[in-house]
């Protein structure tokens, strides 16, 4: 993205973290602009970039580790404000004399921190005890000279420190993710408090600039896009056909892992939201064919991953027919979430592949034309509302390419993916009638298919399926947690899906947060 010079800028430090771009947006979400630039950049690189402000990311190496990422000579000295989360916080220390340590009681998930009697800049007049998530073994048990101790936990004396006369901040815990209670708060006071950033950058700039990204790219070429009926699918296929029009044409793929009525919607809702130039494939037998036998979840999505790019391939000779005009072009709903866990990020761990990622084929004969791939869920849902799509697609739960595919633990067929089917239609058609749809962010519903469990039905013994209920909460789904649904709303669906699902005996629910768990099973 081409930056406007009369914005601020602040950028992140990537030390492999699976937050920085979450850091990045963060800081968005406070009207600035942010870069994610490498930690091998130098100092002076940096410096050229002309920062208002320098954010250190995690990561997952211990600074003591040999090869581990560290700071750039001069770093500290160029006079930028910079603050440190997690690994930054202890790289910063580490450089300027502090002292880091490891502890035998790691800190994963919620903690609570203690504010010292002088909690400094970024934590002054917030509660003396709050919420905050940490992800880290190692912690700062001294820190440098200069700095001020503003924050610790049990675990962690140094959970928070500052020097402000240098302008430098480093926190152990996570401000980004939606789970530390007043995380956003320490972060709007680091950038408009302690580096003095204006306010001013806007979903506006980011569809404006978004759009031209995509003409320039794409030219006069003609592109597909491939259709799920998801938001990020319906948000790049809105965006690039405001970029170029009739050039697109968008291909749905029925690979009968859609949920029931799926089909359906998407043919109805889309075209009649934006007018697109729809075209359809059945392709159900097709995926089923390739998927047969399969349980390894990373091989489902790398099968997945290429069925799709082989249909869009035969889709774009259909679509351009006796046309000597080819089809270059492949728009993808790539989101952030996807790139970073499918090891996307400078030095992030790979947990899964996505299929549009780490799941696509080496002979992939189209560009990829990827407009939302910096960016997060929530953010897609507010640059499709400022695309003008309507509620019913910008805040439909997201739902995951491979589909059902991925919620079916073990081995994928038809009479498998009807038993989920039903007992996923059951669950939304409840979380509907309780009028949580918004409150909640992403319900899958998840079958054991290789599991049996023991039952009582109609005085018999029965030998079914259970079933997985994983409800959760989320902002941006790099992190998550298990939602507390109304005990009515959970009775009801059990009930329901036992006595109308007749292959499922047992219905259990998932109160795992993501970290540790993903969202997703598979």
């Amino acid at each position: 993205m081409a930056v406007d010079q009369s914005f601020d800028t602040v950028l992140v430090v990537d030390f492999g973290a699976q937050y920085a771009q979450l850091i990045a947006r963060r800081v968005r979400e406070c009207n600035v602009f942010s870069e994610i630039v490498p930690s091998t950049m130098s100092a002076s690189e940096m410096l050229a970039k002309k920062p208002k402000a320098i954010i250190l990311s995690g990561g997952p190496a211990s600074v003591y580790e040999e090869g581990a990422p560290a700071a750039q000579e001069g770093l500290f000295d160029i006079g930028v404000p910079t603050l440190g989360i997690c690994y930054g916080h202890q790289v910063m220390a580490q450089a300027l004399g502090g002292t880091v340590a490891n502890s035998e009681v790691a800190e994963y998930g919620g903690a609570e921190i203690a504010l010292a009697a002088t909690p400094g800049t970024l934590l002054e007049g917030l509660p003396a005890r709050q919420k905050v998530w940490m992800s880290h073994r190692d912690y700062v048990s001294a820190a440098p000279e200069g700095f001020t101790v503003t924050a610790s936990t049990d675990v962690t004396p140094v959970a928070g420190m500052e020097d402000r006369e240098r302008g430098l901040y480093g926190v152990q815990f996570h401000p980004e993710v939606l789970h530390t209670e007043h995380g956003m708060e320490v972060l709007r006071r680091f950038l408009y408090e302690g580096a003095g950033c204006r306010p001013g950058w806007t979903m506006v700039n980011i569809a404006e600039e978004s759009i031209e990204e995509v003409r320039k790219q794409v030219g006069d070429k003609r592109a597909i896009c491939g259709l799920s009926g998801g938001v990020d699918s319906a948000v790049a296929a809105a965006l690039v056909q405001r970029a170029i029009g009739s050039q697109l044409t968008c291909v749905f793929v029925d690979h009968g892992l859609l949920r029931k009525g799926e089909a359906e919607q998407v043919e109805k809702d889309f075209v009649a939201a934006t007018g697109v130039n729809l075209h359809v494939v059945d392709a159900q037998e097709r995926f089923l064919t390739a998927l047969d036998g399969v349980t390894d979840p990373e091989t489902k999505r790398k099968i997945i991953g290429r069925e799709f790019i082989r249909v869009f391939e035969e889709a774009a000779r259909e679509i351009v027919g006796t046309s000597a005009e080819e089809v270059e072009f492949l728009v993808q709903g790539t989101l952030y979430p996807d790139v970073v866990e499918s090891g996307g990020g400078t030095g992030a761990a790979n947990i899964k592949s996505h299929h549009n990622v780490g799941g696509l084929p080496e002979d992939l004969q189209f560009t990829l034309v990827e407009p939302l791939r910096t960016l997060f869920k929530d953010e897609v849902r507010a640059l499709g509302e400022q695309l003008g799509l309507p509620a019913e697609i910008v805040w439909r739960q997201p739902f995951p390419g491979p589909g059902l595919g991925i919620r079916i633990i073990g081995a994928v067929n038809r009479e498998r993916l009807d038993i989920l089917r039903d007992a996923d239609a059951i669950a939304r058609e409840e979380l509907t009638r309780a009028g949580l749809d918004r409150e909640i962010w992403q319900f899958p519903v998840v079958l054991l298919a290789d599991v049996r469990s023991v039952g009582v039905q109609g005085d018999g013994r029965t030998y079914g399926h259970p079933v997985v209920l994983r409800p959760v909460t989320s902002e941006d789904a790099m992190t998550a947690d298990w939602a507390r649904l109304p005990y009515d709303v959970l009775s009801k669906i059990s009930t329901r899906i036992t006595n109308e699902v007749r292959e499922v005996n047992r219905v259990v629910v998932d109160v795992t947060s993501k970290p540790p768990g993903t969202i997703e099973w598979e």
